[in-house]
């Protein structure tokens, strides 16, 4: 990744966890402007490799995101060691993440940036026969907004982790499950913050 795109992703990753720039920079050891001031001024212009290393780590990304090396012919995609409930939801009270490598042409094919990827496990049966339990999901969190066509996205209501489909009613959500034993709920639009749209699925064949 470039040098604007990765201080555009360290923001974003920061953002998205929370944290203060000034957070991280203590966390890296640095003084406290230290992130603000390669994120707005580009200086330095790399991070250290020690500091990049221990960012991804905490911030959950890919090293190859803030500048590591990639590897070749794959691209690093965020794995989410949690689970996206297909029922009722799933508390998440940490989520640990890995890097999955994938090819660039398929993330090219579904029209999903690699920085913007992440990847869930499915759990339980609310999306069957679409989606089982054990499958593991590719979330593209650029995509958050349903309208009124919809699709199958995760998302959080009240701390849980969820997958549905869901569809955009003026102000309002529709939840649906794919099970018909799951009844289809509608709530406010606020009700929910969308993570991102699923767009393509993996499972283990037995």
């Amino acid at each position: 990744m470039d040098e604007p795109n990765q201080r555009m992703a360290l923001a974003a990753a920061a953002q998205a966890r929370g944290e203060s720039l000034a957070a991280l920079s203590r966390l890296i050891g640095r003084n406290p402007a230290y992130l603000q001031q390669f994120v707005a001024r580009g200086t330095p212009r790399l991070l250290a490799e020690r500091d990049r290393r221990r960012l991804a780590r905490y911030l959950g990304l890919a090293d190859a995101v803030l500048g590591g090396p990639a590897v070749e012919g794959l691209v690093a995609v965020n794995r989410v060691d949690a689970g996206a409930a297909a029922g009722s939801g799933r508390a998440v009270e940490t989520e640990r993440r890995s890097a999955l490598l994938l090819d660039p042409a398929l993330l090219r094919r579904l029209g999903v940036r690699a920085d913007m990827a992440s990847t869930i496990r499915v759990e339980g049966a609310s999306m069957h026969p679409t989606l089982a339990d054990g499958d593991e999901i590719l979330v593209d969190g650029a995509r958050r907004v349903p309208g009124g066509r919809g699709g199958i996205f995760v998302f959080r209501e009240d701390e849980l982790v969820a997958v549905k489909r869901l569809r955009t009613l003026g102000t309002e959500i529709e939840l649906a499950s794919d099970n018909p034993d799951f009844p289809t709920r509608i709530v406010p639009a606020t009700a929910i913050a969308v993570i991102g749209r699923v767009v393509w699925l993996h499972r283990r064949l037995i």
